[in-house]
């Protein structure tokens, strides 16, 4: 393992890739079980610890206010950059709901997410995909957030402490500068 510029431990296959145009695909190995996994994913108290809040219903149709509080992600939180409020909220349909393997959702404003697990012996394979990221700035903030939010995950699955958030989400932010074409 290595680390980047802020400190976010990654690994050789650990940023995104453009699988289309506009489609992001980012994978992680977790520890399981892939029940434990999909608790992440589903519980709302759970996904605040890496991601956002907001009560889901286990059914596709069903709607989820997901409520973002990056400062609250890790201690310390780091630098949070200028324009970010203390919360954020977006509204999301669930698409598809199959648990412990698949969860999908809609975002009107930035497209569809897909989040796949596939057990691989103790370990969970996670196959995130986000697809109709209309701009190349939203490939680039998106791509970044998700990436920083599953080193997150990562961390509390592993029970350790994860890297301060913001400044892990800002180097990150940097290197899918560079890395996604204009």
């Amino acid at each position: 393992m290595q680390s980047n510029q802020a400190g976010a431990v990654v690994t050789p296959n650990a940023y995104g890739q453009l699988i289309e145009p506009a489609t992001l695909e980012i994978q992680r190995i977790l520890p399981g079980p892939i029940e434990r996994v999909w608790t992440y994913l589903t519980d709302a108290d759970k996904r605040s610890e890496w991601l956002a809040g907001g009560v889901m219903g286990d059914a596709a149709g069903t709607q989820v206010e997901f409520v973002w509080r990056n400062s609250e992600l890790t201690d310390p939180p780091g630098d949070k950059p200028d324009g970010f409020g203390e919360e954020h909220r977006m509204t999301a349909t669930v698409t598809e709901y199959d648990p412990p393997r698949r969860l999908a959702f809609t975002w009107d404003e930035s497209g569809d997410v897909s989040i796949d697990l596939e057990p691989r012996g103790d370990r969970v394979l996670l196959t995130l995909v986000h697809r109709r990221l209309p701009r190349r700035s939203m490939l680039v903030g998106v791509s970044s957030g998700w990436h920083a939010h599953l080193d997150v995950l990562v961390a509390r699955l592993e029970e350790r402490a994860p890297a301060p958030f913001w400044n892990a989400w800002a180097g990150l932010k940097a290197e899918y500068e560079r890395r996604i074409p204009e």
